[in-house]
């Protein structure tokens, strides 16, 4: 705590003395333009380009020092005194302001370089995405590795058992006889994932998407202003409440149905947590697939009309593929949504690995079993704790098998539309 009160004190400081020498490089930039510009000079640039020069070479080595010296830190392990990193980066800010005014004159192009500073700051923005899935990935896979060291790796993407056992032990040097009977074969977690994963987008793609298409096409503007916030209002509620509600009702009415109808049911059951979790994820679709359908310019709805169309059919053939390629990214929004859930599973579903095609019967989910694996006192360098990684890892691998599908889907489908309509 004393040591997060001291980063904030650190940073309220820098950014307290920064900002007012951001300002007053901003004004004496621009004064300074305005009164070359006032002696009849020809300036390349306008006097606030000038003036947003001067900020930016007062705050950008300013930041950059401020940012090596946190480098430093995560590096050496060791923080630099703070008040003399402050001290340096406001005089290295000072002087880059000292710089920047005296960069100011009539051939200088401070256009040209705000405009390249800020394409490079959303060049570096774009990049954080891309530095993030790498960073992810790289955490997961070392581990993983060292997982696929102690146990097969043909054994864990094609067995049918897995049953930890007592290898926690053996990561503890305290290992039993049985430790070496675990089996780590991930084939009934995949089952399971896919399972519910199938069950919830079979209920939230259909509702959501003639959800969306009702309130874009033939809702009155009142029914739409009242109707798309109360179904958004899904999307915020706590997946621990999705979680008792599939435990508590939906769990015992599926049971009740299955017995009328002759069937065994477990009141935990893969059906229940996927029927949940696709209630769940129709907010995601219905919003997504409403901004896109209602996108489509309505010169194509009125085109299709005055061939003699009904609403229904121009709905059917000239709005719906227009809108697909956004369609599908909404329905893998969901599949990403669903395949990550772990509260509803681990509430309806039980967690017991379970190889079975019967959406009766309890089942768990790879998410599920990597918290299972991370949590509770077993050591790190366990088989069971590391298998978390590896199922990650293959969780990472399929989640981006799935992207790569729906980019080759989205794309062919543009290609159809935009050659049908030639």
């Amino acid at each position: 705590m004393t040591q997060l009160m001291q980063t904030d004190q650190i940073l309220m400081a820098f950014f307290g003395g920064l900002l007012p020498l951001g300002a007053l490089a901003f004004f004496l930039g621009r004064s300074k333009a305005v009164r070359v510009r006032e002696e009849g000079v020809h300036m390349h640039s306008q006097p606030d380009q000038y003036a947003w020069f001067a900020v930016f070479s007062t705050a950008l080595p300013a930041v950059v020092l401020g940012l090596l010296a946190s480098l430093a830190f995560l590096v050496i392990g060791q923080m630099l005194p703070a008040p003399m990193v402050l001290t340096i980066a406001l005089a290295v800010g000072a002087g880059g302001m000292w710089w920047g005014l005296n960069a100011i004159r009539p051939e200088f192009r401070a256009r040209d370089f705000n405009e390249a500073s800020v394409r490079w700051a959303l060049l570096l923005a774009s990049l954080v995405s891309i530095i993030t899935t790498f960073g992810i990935l790289l955490s997961i896979v070392f581990e993983a590795v060292r997982f696929f060291q102690m146990e097969s790796f043909w054994y864990f993407i094609t067995g049918t058992e897995w049953s930890p056992g007592a290898a926690f032990l053996e990561g503890a040097g305290r290992a039993a006889e049985d430790a070496s009977d675990a089996r780590f074969g991930a084939v009934p977690l995949f089952v399971g994932t896919f399972m519910i994963t199938a069950i919830a987008m079979l209920v939230a793609v259909p509702i959501g998407l003639l959800a969306a298409i009702y309130m874009s096409e033939y809702a009155p503007e009142k029914v739409r202003t009242l109707a798309k916030p109360v179904l958004e209002v899904l999307a915020g509620i706590p997946t621990v409440v999705y979680g008792f509600f599939a435990a508590i009702t939906v769990a015992p009415m599926i049971v009740t149905a299955a017995e009328s109808i002759g069937l065994e049911a477990s009141f935990n059951n893969a059906l229940a947590s996927g029927v949940v979790m696709g209630i769940m994820i129709i907010p995601f679709i219905s919003s997504l697939s409403d901004d896109v359908i209602s996108s489509v310019p309505s010169a194509m709805r009125q085109g299709s009309l005055a061939l003699g169309t009904t609403r229904a059919e121009t709905i059917r053939f000239v709005v719906v593929p227009a809108a697909l390629p956004g369609i599908i990214s909404a329905t893998l929004l969901g599949v990403s949504r669903a395949l990550g859930e772990t509260m509803i599973v681990v509430m309806a579903a039980g967690l017991r690995p379970n190889l079975s095609w019967n959406p009766l019967e309890d089942m768990t989910t790879v998410t599920v079993r990597i918290v299972d694996a991370l949590t509770g006192d077993q050591a790190f360098e366990s088989a069971e704790t590391l298998s978390a990684f590896a199922l990650g890892l293959v969780l990472f691998a399929v989640t981006l098998s799935l992207n790569f599908v729906s980019v080759i889907m989205i794309k062919r489908f543009r290609e159809k539309y935009r050659s049908s309509n030639l």
